[in-house]
């Protein structure tokens, strides 16, 4: 039993299709000042349908098809109007460049900005909303720690989930007794369809044979690990909930997706690392005029299986980073003027694309780290090697959902969060995946996001 709804991405990729037709239909009637007959709204509609499947990736791009967060549903508006006008901007392109349409719909598209970002934004604000279910599943989460709490609150803080807990039972400050009368008493009430529990959790363990027993007596009743609920909500793991065990059993892929993303690599590596050279020569002149200093750094790093690699890369600091930050813990070394703008286009990663090529890195996959910040990470943060298991990459699962990883300095409790998503890319990681993180890695790029 799933309680996230994965329905509403479909939900609104079909309206935002349906608001698109429906937004020419109206651009041409108020250009021409009388509704198009069936025949003219056919004949720009052929064309457009090519342009609304590019809009929907630049729609995808810009995370309209994420998830829908309080924070996110907050810039909503302005998101919507930067895509609509990039997509006005493409639109004006393929009108351009491919004539045999026939049409170049100058004063159209002008309207059709205008037009199609008041109607995506009241489907997407005041409709789609409304097409959901108000009413709630009812729950118990049984669990504790922070993770366990980290989820009840954001269930609690938003109401686009369709189920709720009606009832918390943290087992850190519940004897165990307490635990299996609660347990009981809420297994039985009518209007509790599900339990979310710690399976690793002895108080847990001893309550499910009569939460077991009671689930049969229910016309519906689900019971749910806390740790996979939340991984779905979070699209990270809960270090707090899983096990050893838990890593072991879920961190292997098949044989055939390491083949075949292995090609993919040297493929998409080839292309980039040739079409890359272009850039060279600019970059090697912006670094001596800048400073006068190395062009390229050459790091070691820890890879696949605890492997020693070395990168390169285009030096964008005053020095070449090893990790020996000291007692401060940060870095003294300076990010240079060409080196921050090589940062924020990703320019002085270009040469780590023939570390691909040779099999060091993947282009997708755990950041690879230093060693001495690996040793520290190793021995203090639980689970923290299991990134070894897989080839580190040019990105990552990591690195395009938390954006406060600590570069240049030792932080373990962002670790701990960076290694979160980690062990959540393990576990889920496939070729289709591995595509998602790589478009939103372009997002990243196009945006200039920067680190």
């Amino acid at each position: 039993m799933s309680l996230v709804p994965k329905r509403e991405y479909v939900v609104l990729l079909a309206g935002d299709m349906v608001v698109f037709a429906i937004s020419l239909w109206i651009t041409l009637a108020v250009r021409y000042a009388a509704p198009p007959s069936a025949e003219f709204f056919k004949l720009h509609l052929t064309p457009f349908a090519f342009l609304f499947a590019a809009w929907v990736v630049v729609f995808f791009l810009a995370g309209l098809y994420g998830r829908h967060t309080r924070l996110f549903r907050s810039r909503l508006a302005a998101t919507i109007l930067y895509t609509q006008i990039i997509n006005m901007a493409l639109a004006a392109l393929f009108f351009f460049f491919i004539p045999a349409f026939g049409l170049a719909p100058k004063t159209i598209l002008v309207l059709y900005l205008a037009v199609s970002f008041m109607l995506i934004f009241l489907w997407r604000v005041g409709l789609y909303p409304h097409l959901r279910s108000r009413r709630r599943l009812k729950g118990v989460l049984i669990a504790s720690g922070p993770d366990a709490q980290a989820l009840a609150q954001e269930i609690s803080a938003d109401a686009r989930y369709p189920f709720a807990f009606e009832y918390i039972i943290d087992t850190a400050h519940a004897p165990s007794h307490e635990v299996i009368q609660q347990a009981c008493r809420v297994a039985e009430e009518d209007d509790v369809t599900f339990l979310v529990v710690d399976f690793s959790d002895k108080a847990v363990a001893a309550a499910l044979p009569i939460i077991y027993d009671a689930a049969f007596h229910k016309h519906r009743f689900a019971l749910i690990d806390a740790a996979e609920l939340y991984q779905e909500v979070f699209e990270r793991e809960p270090l707090s909930l899983i096990t050893y065990e838990w890593v072991l059993g879920n961190v292997s892929a098949s044989r055939m997706y390491d083949v075949v993303k292995r090609g993919i690599d040297i493929a998409c590596a080839l292309v980039g690392a040739v079409l890359s050279l272009v850039f060279y020569p600019f970059v090697i002149l912006a670094i001596k005029l800048d400073d006068g200093g190395n062009v390229f750094i050459v790091q070691e790093r820890v890879g696949r299986f605890q492997k020693p690699i070395r990168i390169i890369k285009f030096r964008s600091m005053s020095g070449n980073d090893e990790g020996n930050y000291g007692s401060s813990g940060k870095t003294k070394l300076k990010v240079t003027r060409v080196g921050y703008w090589l940062r924020i286009l990703r320019i002085d990663e270009f040469p780590q694309l023939w570390n691909v090529l040779k099999g060091d890195l993947s282009l997708v996959g755990p950041r690879p780290e230093l060693p001495s910040l690996a040793a520290q990470y190793s021995a203090r943060i639980p689970y923290y090697n299991a990134r070894y298991l897989v080839a580190p990459g040019l990105t990552g699962w990591a690195q395009v959902r938390h954006d406060r990883d600590p570069h240049h300095g030792t932080d373990i409790a962002e670790t701990k969060t960076k290694l979160s998503f980690d062990l959540y890319y393990l576990k889920s990681r496939s070729l289709l995946l591995d595509l998602f993180i790589m478009l939103q890695t372009v997002r990243i790029f196009v945006t200039a996001r920067g680190s």
